[in-house]
């Protein structure tokens, strides 16, 4: 009888990926890419029904736009990144417009606060990146009183990011076995992830639309300023750069709505609601 020998399944390095995932949000320069999406953290306090004086806790926050719009509606709002870099870009513009906002870093699978501290959780396009799925939902789910609001916008990966990050995974594979972020895009996956702590979750897709001069102008702003487009040419040779060029230009062509003179591409996203249980 032959005997079926089955593939063994990939141990994680969690630590490592997370410590490689700081270095390439930390490279390039997020925040000019991030203000363009100020408006998904206008809309998304706006869906959570932000109120004055809730807590309000940004997980994930990048360079604070979710930050700005609560503090924006008197909330009293903590923002956390694990990127320091991105901290202080958001502490920056919060200073500029004299908002009252405590950041501190932290880890979204290991956050440094007390069971139900916060009214609010907030994430935009931030949590879906971390490594261990269940253990950032956990996180949130323990931090955020029962009754409160958990309030995510995650891209989907149908959307044009989830499809861009698919493009660079067929040039730069990721770690086997690791799930990948545009699953936080899918009602199925955030039932797996919050069901036993939810008394509700609420889900509406949205489009964000990237605005540049040319499919060439958003490649050259990416690649510059993106940490994952920007580590990923800085990873490959000539050859395989070009390769990685070649397909991008391709996606950004086929997605591109505007006409010749300028680029607009619709790129989904997922707004959800979490209520705590």
């Amino acid at each position: 009888m032959s005997q079926v020998l089955e593939s063994p399944v990939p141990t994680l390095d969690l630590a490592a990926i997370k410590q490689r995932q700081q270095a390439i949000w930390a490279s390039g320069d997020y925040s000019i890419i991030g203000t363009t999406l100020q408006i998904v953290g206008e809309n998304l306090v706006e869906t959570a029904d932000v109120r004055a004086g809730e807590r309000v806790l940004d997980v994930a926050a990048g360079n604070g736009n979710a930050t700005l719009a609560a503090a924006r509606r008197f909330a009293d709002v903590t923002s956390t990144d694990y990127v320091p870099a991105l901290l202080a870009k958001a502490r920056g513009r919060a200073d500029a417009e004299s908002l009252p906002v405590r950041f501190k870093a932290a880890d979204a699978e290991n956050l440094p606060f007390d069971d139900e501290s916060f009214d609010v959780a907030l994430s935009t396009f931030g949590i879906m990146f971390s490594p261990n799925h269940q253990r950032a939902a956990d996180e949130l789910l323990r931090v955020v009183r029962r009754g409160g609001r958990i309030a995510l916008a995650n891209w989907t990966p149908q959307g044009f990011i989830g499809r861009l990050f698919k493009v660079i995974g067929t040039h730069l594979p990721p770690p086997a076995g690791l799930r990948p972020p545009a699953l936080w895009g899918t009602e199925t996956h955030l039932v797996e992830l919050f069901g036993t702590g939810a008394a509700a979750i609420h889900c509406e897709r949205r489009h964000f639309n990237f605005r540049y001069r040319s499919p060439a102008h958003w490649l050259q702003v990416f690649r510059d300023f993106y940490g994952p487009t920007h580590r990923a040419f800085a990873s490959l040779d000539a050859d395989s750069g070009a390769a990685l060029e070649h397909d991008i230009i391709r996606l950004l062509e086929e997605m591109n709505t505007a006409d010749r003179d300028s680029l607009v591409i619709p790129s989904e996203y997922l707004e959800v609601v979490v209520e705590r249980s």
